[in-house]
């Protein structure tokens, strides 16, 4: 790990465009992969997960040992430029905000009829347009090579999500023990889903290389 630059030279407002720079990697980056935190009532430090809350933006690179490394070096302190209160908890906090965010997309989506999941109902979706593909992380190495498969006979563009829930976990989402294989139609929905996958298979340490993706 890089040493930590200083946090009050990295605020949201200095940053250009879609990209903000991390408070400990100093690093400018995609907004994508990153968390942003804000200083809450009492002065205690918030996880703005939604990016949605008022005040002044600290970025972090979505990863845990980042998360790690700006408490035990106190950089939100130093990049709010007054004492702050960390809660004990934050770095599993972070971790429980991104994936009940992800669920909650998920779910929002099943709800509204645009995600499905099981084998056969992917692979119907997949010939019927475009989407993206879920799979769990935990699956096995044939699912995925048989799922693979489906999506290479498809007729439109498939993309992948980064595979960032259990079986269990994705399960959840469909009111199943578990579930391996889901698929979510395109639209902003579905690009809103694969960004909170991505920032949670990150911060699980889990972010895999899916290649080029078609474009869609």
């Amino acid at each position: 790990m890089t040493e930590t630059p200083d946090p009050a030279e990295m605020l949201e407002d200095d940053s250009d465009g879609p990209n903000r720079r991390c408070l400990v990697l100093g690093a400018s980056q995609p907004i994508e992969l990153l968390v942003r935190f804000v200083v809450g009532p009492e002065d205690v430090i918030v996880p703005d997960i939604d990016e949605s809350l008022p005040g002044r933006g600290f970025w972090l690179s979505a990863r845990r040992d980042v998360v790690e490394t700006a408490v035990k070096r106190k950089a939100f302190h130093r990049a709010a430029r007054r004492p702050v209160a960390v809660p004990e908890d934050l770095v599993d906090l972070v971790e429980r905000l991104l994936l009940r965010r992800c669920m909650e997309s998920l779910g929002l989506a099943r709800r509204s009829g645009r995600a499905v999941c099981g084998f056969g109902k992917v692979s119907s979706a997949m010939a019927e347009g475009p989407g993206w593909l879920i799979e769990a992380e935990d699956g096995s190495a044939d699912g995925a090579r048989k799922i693979g498969q489906a999506a290479n006979r498809a007729a439109t563009p498939v993309r992948r999500v980064q595979a960032a829930l259990s079986a269990a976990e994705l399960g959840q989402v469909f009111a199943r023990d578990h579930a391996v294989h889901g698929w979510v139609t395109a639209g902003p929905l579905a690009k809103r889903i694969a960004r909170d996958m991505a920032r949670l298979a990150s911060y699980r340490g889990i972010l895999r290389d899916l290649g080029a993706a078609p474009a869609q």
